[in-house]
């Protein structure tokens, strides 16, 4: 056996970022996120399908709270930038809209049909879209935060500094590409050196960099928990407004519920997040 990275030989690579494999239920969490996201989508004034792109991905989803002139939270989907899909992930609405938060879910094109690059600028076209029609949407155009889980912590990361984004929230993301692209889940992305370099955040802080809290869980792998302490641990070494909270006892999956919770710990903290930023005192708790 050959080490490849950190020690590890290509199994233990993949298997250091396998999370299906390491949660004994996590199928029993997909499918009660595809029930509650299908309800979710039903409702009335829910707005499905929005176009953003050209690609048949490239649409979003939009779920209002109901408030005027609400903050936005645009979650992207995990699913290492291969798969899942956005109509599964509607479920994450239900901790923001209880704080009159409104939220997008936008879908993308994923691997092998889109290098990383295409998804990263498809994410950023979302994010474009979303604030040209904040007025037709209903929401305050310079309220939108973003967030989003595995790859999407990634592709949050990567997308901040994007001028529309006054904040984010990457859950159990990943920061550094280069084990992604040493092992099995390459065969997809078909990664090279140039955009590991190019498109890993730990690699590429931006002058421009708004507030980021990062969330891990502490029952998640231990390269899945390394990759958020060594991106915040980079980025407070450089100033930047960066923070890491550790959930114990949550695994890759079981941590969004503290997103799905109107007083969970993620929830808690968008809406924190939301009511600290400058010239946004007018949002309530």
């Amino acid at each position: 056996m050959t080490a490849i990275y950190r020690g590890m030989d290509r199994a233990a690579l993949d298997a250091a970022y396998d999370n299906t494999a390491a949660v004994a239920d996590s199928q029993a969490y997909r499918a009660r996120w595809w029930e509650t996201s299908a309800g979710i989508r039903a409702e009335p004034r829910s707005r499905l399908d929005l176009r953003y792109g050209t690609r048949p991905r490239a649409i979003l989803d939009y779920f209002p709270s109901g408030a005027a002139k609400a903050p936005l939270f645009v979650f992207i989907h995990g699913g290492y930038w291969q798969r899942n899909e956005k109509e599964r992930f509607a479920f994450v609405a239900s901790g923001p809209r209880a704080h009159g938060i409104d939220v997008a879910v936008p879908g993308y094109t994923l691997a092998p049909d889109a290098r990383l690059q295409e998804i990263v600028s498809e994410i950023r076209q979302a994010l474009t879209f979303l604030a040209d029609h904040a007025r037709d949407l209903g929401f305050d155009r310079n309220a939108i935060f973003v967030g989003g889980w595995s790859a999407g912590g990634h592709l949050t990361a990567a997308v901040s500094d994007h001028p529309a984004v006054r904040g984010g929230i990457p859950i159990s993301g990943i920061f550094d590409l280069e084990p992604i692209a040493l092992g099995v889940l390459n065969e997809k992305l078909a990664l090279d050196a140039d955009e590991v370099a190019a498109f890993s955040p730990l690699n590429r802080f931006a002058d421009r960099t708004p507030p980021l809290h990062l969330f891990a869980g502490g029952a998640e792998l231990p390269e899945l928990q390394r990759q958020s302490e060594t991106y915040a641990e980079a980025a407070r070494a450089r100033g930047l407004p960066v923070r890491l909270t550790v959930l114990r006892g949550h695994h890759h999956f079981s941590i969004l519920d503290e997103l799905i919770d109107p007083h969970g710990a993620i929830t808690r903290t968008l809406v924190d997040l939301i009511a600290t930023a400058p010239e946004l005192s007018c949002f309530k708790k």
